[in-house]
């Protein structure tokens, strides 16, 4: 299977390139696999893990607790958002913060909501970070492909990460429903 994605000139800064993904782009890959895209990410001078990359998400958002570690927490702007999830789920944002992130030395200045609790990712990269920096996600290929002046720059997924996080979710689930 081969998908390609391609933008008009007039909508692009940069040379004209396709961004293709390939049967390539998949080796290494346990197949099959449902598994959603997470990345490592460098936002300021911090490597983060966990980092989820969600299309469905309109908003960016980190956890509180990483704006601790990098003692950041004076550069939260107040301002409280609700978010809702897919189940009706919601949670109130303890502000708002402009950080830098680094992917393959791309930096763009992105918003981030801050939460405070366990999300189960240290940051979750929704549609506006895409967009913005013109990421072509696949799942199914584990990566992200985006253009640059330089051609064509990806990040590939890290699926042990991902499959280590939805064992420990299952193992969790199933132990409350033993404990029912």
């Amino acid at each position: 299977m081969k998908v390609s994605v391609t933008h008009s000139e007039k909508f692009r800064e940069v040379a004209e390139d396709d961004i293709t993904f390939t049967e390539e782009d998949a080796d290494g890959l346990l197949l099959p696999h449902n598994d959603a895209i997470v990345i490592s990410l460098n936002v300021l001078d911090f490597k983060i893990k966990c980092v989820l990359v969600d299309p469905g998400s309109s908003a960016n958002i980190i956890q509180l607790s990483e704006l601790e570690q990098a003692k950041l927490t004076g550069n939260i702007i107040p301002a409280t958002k609700l978010l809702v999830g897919f189940n009706l789920a919601s949670v109130i944002t303890r502000g708002e913060i402009m950080l830098p992130t680094n992917a393959e030395g791309v930096i763009k200045m992105t918003l981030f909501e801050v939460v405070d609790g366990d999300m189960g990712y240290n940051i979750i990269l929704g549609r506006t970070w895409l967009h913005n920096m013109k990421f072509v996600p696949s799942t199914n290929h584990q990566f992200l492909k985006f253009p640059t002046p330089e051609g064509i720059k990806q990040i590939k997924g890290d699926q042990p990460v991902i499959r280590e996080m939805n064992a420990i979710s299952v193992s969790s689930s199933k132990g409350k429903e033993h404990a029912a």
